[in-house]
């Protein structure tokens, strides 16, 4: 038997560009009516089946057809067409791709891609979560100082804006998928490296380049799917994109509550080398980002991509591929892909690229194609600041800076507003006694909480106990004993320690503050930050962030429903400023669960300001700049993100009225220019 697909591709004239197919509609070789079969030629799938029986459901209740809407939407964009004198290479691919994505369907194939982009979406959810759940162990491994801690927070962030930037560059000439999984591999590689690394030189240089790696997940993977979606599925499909974000926060939630406080976790190896439950959770943090990259390898590249570097044969293919999967899966594999030519725009840049490789040792080549490829990258970036582009592109940054910079911002000052609540309380509690006089007693319990002023403790017994934010101020310790001491924010100060032995303690010379010691002995004094047994790991932390994340599940669901009835415009601008006014609720925050309420409304109607972002980047920007767009303004976002977490951070337990009000300005000011934005929902991918 023939194959059914045989000749109905032919090779573009020799001028360099295909033609749309010949005859047809207005010169395209696009049919709408599939070729009419032989009555003896009926397929295996439609053979004993009445006509009536394939009758259109909706035909008695007044329903167009899907095909009919589907014609009439082309009809009314071939009359767009005939109605302009001239249209540009670039318009006509775009009119003629949306056709063939039409005739494609939505179905397996997008759904399959949904899935492993989604996952790529995740790992860069999961990489924000990392540090912040993992420092305060981490910071006891290494015995971080608070500036240390502080630029290891902060780093990855520095990390994705880099990356974002260089890998939506580089999809934009290398291609949507290989960039993908190059940037995936490096995150999974510097992730896992990054748990083994002992010092912190080497574990800040792995997240570094850990957040490199995963920063390119989020231009590429927009510009990626959005390329595979006909245009009344766009906003809505994207928005559901959305959704891995806030799956990432749970999961990294989750799985951080559920491993870092095992502290059995792990294994050591004398004290230059440990493992503990901490790094078991920076390693089970890249699993995302790994099946993402097992699942890209059975996924093509983007065809938009290839046609708009004349790979006019692979674009075919891909398309056939998803054309046949969509409707074979649909039960309806005698639906033949009738596209036999595209009109490819010609392009000069991969010439060059071409001559100088063939030419030179294989050192040169490299350096000749690194150097091309960084021009090319910078040259289509500063194209998106030309006359036509520069408006679009200037408020596009204003609004992903004034977003970011409000909820990264937020982010963190509410997991930090509720650690300085909870400290509020607790040294609400303190006890304090003054001038208490002991004399030859067995202190075997433990002390907590509490401060002792002026007081003589005379041949004293401190064995085998636990010290917990203990301060001893003005005491005499004479004739005393400590022996087996772990000890928690406790300190001496302006002691006077005579004729006292310490064995096995860890109270060393820096716990004790302006004393005088007068024949004092120590012996195996334990000495290390990570000696400090105070509970790091507050579970309330991870519920925060578990309760932040999934409060954006009914806001994400709302967007993607509506994304494409209300428009991309209404929905940040109105987003943004309802955001703004969620802002004020936060003067109203006198306890934890207070600030945990006003936290999960603010992410719940934040979420449809940022769905709308990502789906209106994708739409205003043409194919060849798609990614270096959306890498720029997310570049711009981290940007943000580094200066709002910084800022908000410092004011934490000093003001809460400068977050409040920096934060609802920023919101206010985005969401008023977000409407000057042009509507793009009925607009073609250009």
């Amino acid at each position: 038997m023939a194959d059914p697909y045989q000749n109905s591709y032919h090779h573009g004239d020799p001028d360099g560009y295909g033609t749309y197919g010949e005859g047809g509609q207005d010169g395209y070789g696009y049919q709408t009516d599939y070729p009419p079969q032989e009555e003896d030629a009926a397929s295996d799938v439609t053979e004993g089946h009445d006509e009536d029986d394939q009758m259109y459901e909706g035909e008695y209740q007044g329903i167009p057809h899907p095909d009919e809407i589907k014609a009439a939407r082309r009809a009314a964009r071939t009359k767009a067409r005939t109605a302009v004198d001239a249209m540009s290479e670039q318009e006509e691919l775009a009119e003629q791709y949306e056709d063939i994505i039409e005739d494609c369907g939505h179905g397996r194939f997008q759904w399959s891609l949904f899935m492993v982009l989604g996952l790529a979406l995740m790992a860069d959810s999961v990489e924000c979560f990392v540090v912040a759940f993992a420092l305060p162990s981490a910071e006891k491994d290494m015995c971080l100082s608070n500036a240390e801690k502080g630029m290891l927070g902060l780093i990855v962030f520095l990390g994705m804006m880099f990356g974002a930037f260089i890998w939506g560059g580089m999809a934009d000439k290398v291609g949507r998928r290989k960039c993908l999984i190059i940037a995936l591999s490096i995150n999974c590689i510097a992730a896992f490296l990054s748990s083994f690394a002992q010092g912190y030189g080497s574990f800040i240089f792995f997240r570094l380049f850990s957040g490199i790696g995963i920063g390119g997940s989020v231009p590429i993977v927009y510009s990626y799917f959005s390329e595979f979606l006909q245009m009344d599925k766009r906003g809505e499909h994207l928005s559901w994109l959305c959704m891995f974000w806030m799956i990432g926060g749970i999961y990294a939630s989750f799985i951080a509550w559920g491993i870092i406080p095992r502290y059995g976790w792990g294994f050591s190896m004398g004290t230059e080398f440990q493992f503990h439950s901490w790094r078991v959770f920076v390693l089970v943090c890249a699993l995302p980002a790994i099946a993402a990259l097992i699942g890209l390898m059975f996924m093509p590249e983007s065809p938009r991509f290839l046609l708009e570097h004349a790979k006019h044969d692979e674009a075919w293919m891909i398309l056939k591929q998803v054309h046949d999967t969509n409707w074979r899966a649909k039960g309806e594999p005698e639906r033949v892909f009738t596209v036999s030519q595209i009109k490819t725009p010609k392009t000069q840049e991969d010439e060059f690229f071409e001559i100088q490789s063939s030419t030179g040792t294989a050192f040169q080549r490299w350096v000749v194609r690194t150097v091309t490829l960084v021009k090319l990258v910078l040259k289509n970036a500063a194209s998106l600041f030309a006359p036509d582009l520069r408006l679009a592109t200037l408020l596009m940054a204003i609004i992903w800076f004034t977003m970011a910079f409000s909820y990264y911002g937020l982010a963190v000052w509410f997991p930090d507003m509720i650690k300085h609540l909870q400290y509020e309380e607790y040294e609400s509690k303190v006890k304090v006694f003054h001038g208490e006089k002991v004399e030859r007693f067995h202190f075997n319990f433990s002390l907590e909480n509490q401060v002792h002023k002026g007081g003589e403790y005379i041949n004293d017994k401190f064995v085998n106990i636990e010290m917990k934010s203990v301060k001893f101020e003005s005491s005499l310790f004479e004739d005393c004993y400590f022996e087996d001491i772990k000890s928690s924010d406790t300190f001496f100060e302006n002691c006077t320690i005579r004729s006292t032995v310490f064995y096995n303690t860890d109270l060393y010379e820096e716990r004790f503050i302006d004393c005088r010691m007068e024949n004092t002995s120590f012996f195996h004094t334990k000495k290390g930050c990570h000696l400090n047994f105070a509970e790091e790991n507050d579970v309330l932390i991870y519920l925060v962030s578990f309760l932040g994340s999934l409060a954006v599940l009914p806001g994400n669901i709302i967007s993607a429903l509506f994304m494409d009835k209300i428009g991309r415009i209404r929905m940040i601008g109105g987003s943004m400023l309802i955001s703004a006014g969620c802002t004020f609720f936060l003067f109203m925050s006198f306890s934890q669960a207070a600030i945990i309420a006003w936290q999960c409304l603010f992410c719940g109607v934040s979420v449809a300001a940022w769905n709308g972002i990502e789906v209106i980047t994708v739409e205003l920007y043409p194919a060849s700049k798609r990614a270096t767009a959306f890498g720029l303004l997310n570049a711009t976002c981290k940007l943000a993100a580094i200066l709002g977490s910084s800022i908000f951070a410092s004011f934490v337990g000093i003001t809460k009225v400068v977050p409040i009000l920096l934060s609802c300005a920023a919101l206010v000011c985005g969401g008023l220019l977000a409407l000057k934005l042009p509507e793009t929902r009925e607009k073609v991918l250009q």
